[in-house]
């Protein structure tokens, strides 16, 4: 038996939940760019113990990660399962923007950090699919307006996160007036033509890539 497939000790099973435990509680107060030593501080361990767990930041913070995406993910299928097609968007954008205003981490991820890997690729082209299939029902539908995309969906989300980044020690929920105002905006029949295009998916990859 090598030292890569060797059962964990108890304590060190222990040690384990507990960084990351404290990970996602200190990535949700602090964002993707916390220090680790907070979080070795939060599980009661050295920062040497987390480094025998995690030797690269990157194990650690993107396991976090991976999961605020499939907590995404999750909320793309709530939305897909609402029978009313508007309702379905106006709860996909509200449960994307009430997440990120309580967990920094996932508003990095929906806002400033691609996750790169496999599996996460995999968890990536769910929201895409579901997050799209929300779109497109709604629009399909007549009840959203028909030229709204993909990425101007994200410049609201983006929006969203910065009116509470702006607001939040004044008034933490004030993000959901302004989030309210845009819904109703974006209704059908509110719609009127606009002189400029919406981003094409090549230019939202790439300013994304930019963040």
């Amino acid at each position: 038996m090598t030292a890569e497939t060797r059962p964990l000790r108890r304590d060190a099973v222990r040690n384990r939940e507990a960084l990351l435990a404290a990970a996602r509680e200190v990535l949700a107060e602090r964002g993707a760019d916390a220090p680790l030593e907070a979080v070795a501080r939060r599980a009661g361990v050295a920062i040497g113990t987390l480094y025998r767990h995690f030797p690269a930041r990157a194990d650690l913070v993107d396991a976090i990660l991976l999961e605020k995406l499939r907590a995404w993910a999750d909320i793309g299928r709530e939305a897909a399962a609402v029978a009313d097609p508007w309702e379905a968007f106006v709860h996909y954008l509200r449960r994307v923007c009430e997440t990120q205003a309580g967990d920094r981490a996932f508003e990095d991820l929906a806002c400033r950090r691609v996750l790169e890997g496999k599996e996460a690729g995999d968890v990536r082209a769910d929201v895409y699919r579901l997050t799209t299939g929300v779109i497109d029902r709604a629009r399909a539908a007549g009840r959203l307006r028909a030229d709204f995309t993909l990425s101007d969906l994200s410049f609201v989300v983006w929006g969203a996160s910065r009116v509470h980044e702006m607001t939040a020690s004044v008034r933490p929920g004030l993000w959901r007036r302004h989030l309210e105002l845009m819904l109703d905006a974006l209704r059908a029949e509110n719609a009127h033509d606009l002189s400029e295009p919406p981003l094409g998916a090549e230019e939202l990859t790439a300013l994304l890539s930019e963040r």
